[in-house]
């Protein structure tokens, strides 16, 4: 079985919803609907949460799970994901696992089964792909803008009926998995060759602003989400 890591980049900055990562949804932090989730897979690996933040740091820790400080520098606007996944890979050196699988704390409908489909699929084959990524289906019909305000359709012969169309995917940024050395030696979560599994559109939701906070009380108010 592979080795893997689990990490939760979670910093303390957001600047559209203050404090959003542990503002309460559905009665408790944001984040620890994702920890909820990772604890709940029982992958059998490390679960870490990157944070410069000691509010999420201490909700981390009570819901088991262990933290590393980062950086000032990387809680920044402008830091990457990969820096902090790499900062924390460094952090455990030299113990380095073969896979990261990055969660980001904003999509809290993910489901643990979910989640072990993926460790599944990199276990049965693991030289397909330096990452695994989950997207959601899209039937949309895409149109391009102009300058002078014109509108044109990006696919013109796509049927009209959104049924008959061929699907596109969007990446959801819900779970990716990458495997170490990619990502060392792109510095890219996708590293060179990526590959999709389909998630359904509740658990690909991903939280950024206060529109999506108000649309996922409604969903748990309406009892549509789902456990881990």
């Amino acid at each position: 079985m592979p080795e893997f890591l689990v990490v939760v980049p979670a910093r303390g900055g957001s600047k559209r919803v203050p404090g959003k990562n542990i503002r309460p949804l559905g009665g408790r932090p944001l984040l620890a609907h994702t920890l909820a989730c990772a604890v709940s897979a029982d992958l059998g690996c490390p679960i870490i949460v990157s944070t410069e933040d000691p509010a999420i740091a201490d909700v981390a820790r009570s819901c088991g799970v262990a933290v590393i400080d980062r950086p000032a520098a990387l809680a920044t606007d402008t830091a990457s994901t990969e820096d902090v996944l790499l900062h924390v890979l460094d952090a455990m050196s030299p113990a380095r696992p073969e896979w990261v699988i990055t969660l980001p704390p904003t999509a809290p409908f993910r489901r643990a089964s979910t989640l072990r489909r993926f460790t599944d699929a990199i276990a049965e084959a693991p030289g397909l792909q330096d990452c695994l990524m989950s997207i959601t289906e899209d039937r949309g019909d895409f149109w391009t803008l102009s300058a002078d305000g014109s509108l044109g359709r990006l696919f013109p012969d796509a049927p009209r009926r959104q049924q008959d169309r061929a699907p596109l995917y969007l990446e959801n940024s819900a779970i990716y998995v990458t495997r170490v050395a990619a990502l060392e030696a792109t510095r890219s979560v996708l590293g060179n060759r990526v590959r999709g599994i389909a998630i359904d559109r509740l658990e690909g939701f991903d939280i950024n602003d206060e529109l999506d906070f108000a649309i996922a009380e409604a969903l748990l108010a309406a009892g549509v989400t789902h456990a881990p």
